[in-house]
């Protein structure tokens, strides 16, 4: 069975990844799951998310990482929604996922409408996504980033879908992994 592609958007909280995940799925001729970091964080209630259940936490997103991977083996064409500001959890994702057709978007807005964005939202500490700007993890390998303050971000990740051997950014990255022993 063929895999399923993997649209994989990364960006800090309020960059537009849920909004644009939508859109794609509403845009896009094939059907693609979604799959999203809140979701799978909010299976776990928020009096467990402190310093004394992080493993739980760690173990919650290895199992999302897995489960995209699933997705995909199923034939499943899947959107996903990351928030990649933990070197770990990029390298848990380029492990489980460097074999897939993984197109790696990196979502990005100008820092006054991550601002204007995160405060509209209301359920997120301001300051969040300015503070996630500089953990965000990888700095500088994607296969396409988006603004998502532009309407044309979902035609460019549309028209790039055409083009799978452009799809290399988790390639480039396993082998950087490879070669720093992580």
């Amino acid at each position: 069975m063929e895999k399923g592609k993997i649209i994989f958007l990364s960006g800090v909280s309020s960059s537009g990844k849920s909004t644009l995940a939508k859109s794609l799925q509403e845009k896009l001729a094939e059907p693609y799951s979604w799959l999203s970091i809140d979701n799978f964080l909010g299976t776990i209630h928020d009096k467990f998310h402190n310093s004394e259940y992080r493993m739980s936490l760690r173990q919650t997103l290895k199992a999302m990482h897995r489960t995209i991977a699933l997705f995909s083996d199923m034939g499943l064409n899947v959107i996903v929604d990351h928030v990649l500001h933990k070197q770990e959890w990029l390298d848990d994702c380029v492990n489980v996922l460097n074999e897939y057709p993984v197109l790696f978007v990196h979502v990005t807005c100008p820092l006054e409408e991550l601002r204007r964005r995160e405060k509209e939202r209301g359920d997120r500490p301001v300051g969040r996504a300015e503070e996630q700007l500089s953990q965000l993890s990888p700095k500088d390998t994607y296969d396409i980033t988006v603004d998502t303050s532009k309407e044309k971000c979902i035609d460019e990740i549309i028209e790039i879908l055409n083009y799978p051997e452009k799809f290399t950014a988790f390639k480039i990255l396993n082998t950087k992994e490879k070669k720093h022993g992580h």
